[in-house]
């Protein structure tokens, strides 16, 4: 197991690595326009939100018991592992700590701290200390989906400051979009870049159309 550091910059396809080989932990580091209060209070109350912006993760079913509990069955497309585990959050000084029922990974700790320019987020996956004998194996559970995770929940948080006054598009993000498995995500944003090129295409015919009609009758 490896610890690894991961810092995603203004730009969220930028990063820095550094990994140490004592550690039985990987976490990653972001950059965003909220306080750290406010980071906290969007995720603390809504884990789900959390969990489906990962966009290597295919959740399921998730069942909320309560604040503090819930049980998550998906896919982890990083590994190609099935998910099937109770969560179990609870605060800390400065975010939120997910313990995990079963798997590898024994929690992620979501950790906030105001910086000059917003706030800096640090995701933190902890894992239980690999068997004797079954490291191969083991490794295998490893979820690489940190640092995807880590720069999707930065792009979110951009637009969500940018767009989170509009109703509509809240509507959107919370009914259509977070449900959505990754694929689904995918290929709408592809309808969606085709339906806009075909009105940018028909718009500049029917304008070439337009100051030529004079010419044609």
């Amino acid at each position: 197991m490896t610890h690894s550091e991961s810092q995603v910059l203004e730009q969220p396809n930028v990063f820095t690595h550094d990994f140490l080989a004592d550690e039985d932990s990987a976490w990653a580091s972001i950059k965003v326009p909220f306080t750290a209060s406010q980071c906290i209070e969007l995720f603390r109350c809504d884990i789900e939100r959390l969990f489906r912006i990962n966009p290597l993760y295919e959740v399921d079913e998730w069942e909320s018991h309560d604040i503090d509990h819930c049980r998550l069955t998906g896919r982890n497309l990083s590994n190609d592992r099935a998910i099937d585990t109770n969560l179990t959050i609870s605060d800390t000084e400065r975010g939120f700590v997910i313990e995990y029922s079963s798997g590898l990974k024994a929690s992620t700790i979501f950790n906030a701290e105001d910086i000059p320019e917003g706030a800096k987020l640090t995701l933190t996956d902890h894992y239980h200390a690999i068997s004797p004998g079954k490291h191969q194996e083991e490794l295998g559970e490893v979820d690489k989906s940190l640092i995807p995770w880590a720069k999707y929940l930065q792009e979110y948080l951009v637009r969500w400051r940018r767009w989170s006054w509009c109703g509509p598009w809240r509507w959107y993000m919370g009914r259509i979009w977070l449900p959505m498995k990754p694929s689904a995500r995918r290929i709408t944003y592809m309808i969606l870049c085709i339906s806009l090129a075909e009105i940018i295409a028909f718009l500049m015919i029917f304008t070439i159309f337009w100051f030529e009609m004079d010419k044609l009758f």
